[in-house]
């Protein structure tokens, strides 16, 4: 829920023509009002198609990224181990820098 929110509240503000600033996936991903919505939408698109590769891996960045859960928080909602949860976060965030950086 929270990702449809952020990606929404981006979509507006990218048609008020705002200009841009990069979102970097570091461990510490604050996103939301901070006038990076039309990185975050390349992110929410890239993360679309990651999907259809690994929808599990996906859903880790998604509560990380989106949802700002730290990776025990992650591991008990799935309930996967921690070692799963931040492997996945590793292959999945090195995927989207990939795919952002060639886009």
């Amino acid at each position: 829920m929270m990702r449809r929110i952020l990606v929404s509240h981006a979509r507006g503000k990218q048609a008020d023509k705002r200009d841009a600033v990069m979102v970097t996936l570091t461990d510490a991903l604050p996103v939301a009002g901070t006038g990076q919505e039309p990185e975050l939408l390349r992110v929410h698109e890239a993360l679309l198609a990651f999907e259809a590769v690994d929808a599990r891996a996906a859903k880790v960045v998604e509560l990380r990224f989106f949802g700002g859960l730290e990776f025990e928080e992650i591991a008990e909602a799935m309930d996967l181990s921690l070692a799963t949860v931040k492997r996945d976060w590793s292959v999945t965030r090195g995927w989207l820098r990939r795919s952002l950086t060639e886009g």
